[in-house]
């Protein structure tokens, strides 16, 4: 688990586009439009500027390696590099006897209790029951449960239209990992974990998983966003849509909401980008922590699912930010 770091602990080192792995073959078109679709909502002078200068259509690796610097920032901790996903359902509008597990919308007084109830109280008792909180009914716990990690979904509805749902809220109790729990009571080795692994676990384990799924006490509340137009990807943590394969999640505590961040990665599928930082996630914290979006749907799950990687990250921060960072004996 990754264990917060002091001001004073944190290292910064700024490097050269030439010392990035990859950077040269990277399509740097693609990543400065996933950053205009953000940076227009950056409030500070110097990344307001760095906007208005990306929409007169500059060339897109020069824009980059003109007004930015890669910095890496060391907390301390190891990298790690997972994914995530917008994940579908199959549910309805109605309870019945298929779809009886309700999405929640966030009641009024969780907006003002930090922390509110823990999940096993929002499940086992009547907390939330006749308040007309349920957005929609869908027919699995444990994709409901899954729904609630990634923070945004579509529901398909028996009609044949879906509605989407994004995250509005949380209980405020901290994220515990099921799996890590499955690898501490023996049940798996930790490289055998994966979401498809805990899912047919619990599946197998009714009982068992049913009290499982509560060792987590974090709750996540929802809202609809339908009006996002189904050919975009879920709005992030800046109300915006986010990006398969340019969007990552970060620790906010550390690097700056809509920044271009070069990652780099081996593993079994290599991944060398410059993503933008376009959300945030309950299990990303530290400062070389990242989920990439791998899109929507089974097969993105799949794709994300399986990603649990090292390797290292380097913010491209605004270049008098990136020298600002550093102690005046290394200027």
């Amino acid at each position: 688990m990754t264990s917060p770091a002091s001001a004073s602990d944190v290292r910064y080192q700024v490097l050269e586009f030439d010392q990035l792995d990859g950077w040269s073959q990277d399509d740097h078109a693609q990543a400065l439009k996933v950053f205009l679709n953000t940076c227009r909502d950056m409030k500070d002078a110097d990344w307001r500027a760095l906007c208005k200068f990306a929409e007169a259509d500059p060339d897109p690796r020069q824009f980059f390696e003109l007004f930015f610097r890669p910095v890496l920032i060391d907390d301390g901790n190891d990298a790690m590099f997972t994914g995530y996903f917008e994940p579908e359902l199959d549910g309805d509008l109605y309870q019945s006897a298929r779809f009886r597990y309700p999405i929640y919308a966030m009641p009024p007084e969780a907006l003002k209790s930090n922390p509110w109830f823990t999940r096993r109280q929002i499940l086992g008792t009547d907390i939330m029951k006749g308040r007309g909180l349920e957005i929609a009914w869908v027919d699995d716990p444990v994709e409901l449960f899954f729904l609630q990690i990634q923070g945004s979904g579509r529901v398909r509805l028996p009609n044949g239209r879906s509605i989407r749902v994004g995250y509005r809220g949380a209980n405020g109790h901290p994220y515990r990992s099921i799996g890590v729990e499955l690898v501490r009571r023996g049940v798996y080795d930790a490289h055998q974990v994966s979401a498809d692994v805990i899912k047919s676990w619990v599946r197998r384990n009714p009982d068992e998983g049913r009290e499982l799924l509560l060792h987590n006490p974090s709750y996540v509340f929802f809202r609809e966003v339908s009006k996002v137009p189904s050919d975009q990807g879920p709005l992030g943590a800046m109300n915006r849509s986010v990006t398969a394969m340019r969007t990552i999640a970060v620790d906010p505590s550390y690097v700056q909401l809509g920044a271009p961040v070069w990652i780099e990665k081996e593993g079994e599928k290599p991944l060398h980008r410059l993503m933008i930082a376009q959300d945030t996630g309950s299990a990303i914290k530290g400062a070389q922590r990242a989920d990439v979006f791998f899109g929507t749907g089974d097969k993105a799950g799949r794709e994300a699912g399986r990603l649990r990687d090292p390797g290292r990250m380097f913010v491209l921060m605004p270049i008098q930010r990136a020298y600002a960072l550093l102690p005046e004996s290394a200027i």
